[in-house]
């Protein structure tokens, strides 16, 4: 089957990030209310309100699309096209009222992401990527930045709790490389990433719902993302380190800081 012509799913798909936003907006400045989860991760009814809207709207546009979200079962995974929704990436952002955190969906054509959004609810900042087509930031193209040195990087890293002790060790190694870290980014320092404002953006243990969004944005931007082992990141490459990077020669320089410290931790998991 040859792939259609991604400019519909990226329409599509800004609906999706809509609707979700404009969930997000009423409920935010009461939102406090939390369960925990048995990863003792918390969630929201609103997390679960807006994963069930989008794929009702996913449903019935595109019935024959698997999905795969956060929230709830993943549907129809060896479906030619899924879907992948993180209703709130950052829900303790979200559940403290800190605007940093965000809606992503994410199109998989064969497993591989194709189309990325990160929408800000907000601060109304949406990053779009989608293969063939030059990512966007509120609909204006954007380019990582021509940095080719981990000297001159400026670095992110959302959390670094989910790190194990070697992995703590490999990105204190690639810190002390770099000009200097922000911390507490989350989505938003990979769209940051794709428009040039960071050079490196960093995380462990993200699942598919988690990257699959970030992929297309920083990819059609300039950038390179994966595994710490360089792998590619697909809807099946289970819970992951990854690692973002402005430029092919500054993730070279970054994959080989981190996997000298920690080789192939998570991918024999």
């Amino acid at each position: 089957m040859q792939r259609p012509d991604l400019e519909a799913f990226t329409t599509f798909a800004g609906t999706l990030a809509d609707a979700s936003g404009a969930i997000i907006r009423k409920a935010l400045a009461n939102q406090r209310d939390f369960l925990t989860k048995d990863d003792a991760s918390p969630v929201t009814e609103i997390d679960r309100r807006v994963e069930t809207a989008l794929r009702a709207q996913i449903a019935q546009q595109y019935p024959q699309h698997g999905i795969l979200g956060e929230e709830f079962e993943p549907a129809d995974l060896d479906a030619e096209w899924v879907w992948v929704i993180d209703p709130i990436d950052g829900t303790k952002a979200f559940i403290t009222g800190i605007p940093t955190f965000g809606t992503l969906v994410a199109l998989a054509f064969r497993g591989v992401p194709v189309l990325g959004v990160i929408d800000n609810p907000v601060t109304r900042e949406r990053w779009i990527g989608a293969d063939g087509i030059p990512s966007t930031l509120n609909g204006k193209p954007i380019r990582t930045r021509a940095c080719t040195e981990l000297a001159n990087a400026i670095l992110a890293n959302g959390n670094p709790e989910p790190f194990d002790a070697a992995e703590q060790a490999a990105f204190q190694d690639l810190r002390s490389q770099t000009r200097w870290c922000v911390y507490g980014g989350g989505c938003h320092a990979y769209g940051r990433v794709a428009d040039g404002a960071l050079d490196i953006s960093t995380d462990g243990g993200l699942d598919a719902f988690d990257y699959c969004a970030l992929v297309p944005i920083v990819r059609n931007a300039g950038g390179v993302i994966s595994t710490w082992q360089g792998e590619e990141l697909t809807i099946r490459s289970g819970r992951q380190a990854i690692a973002a990077s402005a430029t092919p020669a500054l993730h070279e320089q970054v994959l080989a800081r981190l996997s000298t410290r920690a080789p192939a931790l998570r991918a024999s998991r």
